[in-house]
């Protein structure tokens, strides 16, 4: 429950000797931190922000609109970004930016200078290379496309197998 989540991440900023980035991935963990219990989150002092990757962009709004000033918001979400930053986000931790790192960096350098018709332009390109990197799992696209620039060995571990020859194939023609 969201206070169940509540009283666990208190409990957890309370205790820690460093300030706490929250995680919202309910894709992975099977739970999500509402906007509200967030930012009731926000308000403690060992919490300094959060990474939002519910891909929920009304819950992330809520959270923007009304976040405390010094608390961090990081999208999760590679597609959101630019819209995120648009409305406020910090910027992003990033999956696509460990693949194309120069490509990624330049699309969110662009919006958070405010130059968002070259922010989206970039976008477009990762919006097509994007469901690709998750189609058999991750970070089987990921390595994948790190392996076709020769950066590393498209090994991933079980239950994982590296990307199929038809998946690499069509990462390959979007490199």
């Amino acid at each position: 429950s969201q206070t169940g989540l509540l009283a666990h991440y208190r409990h957890l900023a309370d205790a820690a000797p460093l300030p706490l980035l929250l995680y919202n991935v309910p894709g992975r963990t099977g739970s999500n931190l509402a906007a509200g219990t967030v930012l009731q989150l926000a308000e403690h002092p060992n919490i300094l922000g959060i990474k939002e990757a519910s891909g929920n962009l009304e819950q992330c709004l809520q959270i923007l609109a009304r976040k405390p000033a010094d608390f961090l918001f990081l999208s999760g979400d590679d597609l959101l970004t630019v819209p995120l930053i648009a409305c406020g986000a910090a910027g992003i931790i990033t999956v696509l930016g460990n693949a194309f790192p120069q490509r990624f960096s330049d699309m969110t350098r662009a919006a958070l200078a405010g130059d968002y018709a070259r922010a989206q332009r970039e976008l477009w390109y990762f919006v097509g290379l994007n469901p690709l990197m998750y189609e058999e799992g991750n970070p089987v696209g990921v390595k994948a496309a790190l392996a076709l620039q020769g950066l590393c060995e498209p090994a991933v571990r079980l239950p994982l197998v590296p990307a199929s020859e038809e998946l690499t194939a069509r990462i390959k023609a979007l490199l």
